[in-house]
């Protein structure tokens, strides 16, 4: 199954995140399907590719509980069921 998960990046107390499509069994750092967004928590900084992870999405790819956070309040969900 393919997942959309957080991919840790930076160094310590200064972490940022990728948004990633990888597979279930993969490692957390593992190499991913595609990477899809950055999230920074300190700045609460969020760039995302909004296109890919919709069709993502559709195609069943399934959020963690934290990445499904993100999408929500970026209203990613709203463009899933519109199309």
């Amino acid at each position: 199954m393919v997942k959309l998960r957080l991919k840790r990046f930076g160094k310590k107390r200064e972490v940022s995140y990728r948004i990633v499509a990888i597979d279930s069994r993969a490692r957390r750092d593992g190499s991913p399907l595609e990477e899809l967004g950055f999230y920074n928590p300190r700045t609460d900084e969020t760039r995302l590719n909004v296109p890919a992870i919709v069709k993502r999405l559709q195609d069943g790819a399934q959020p963690t509980d934290t990445v499904r956070q993100i999408l929500q309040k970026a209203q990613v969900f709203e463009q899933v069921n519109a199309s």
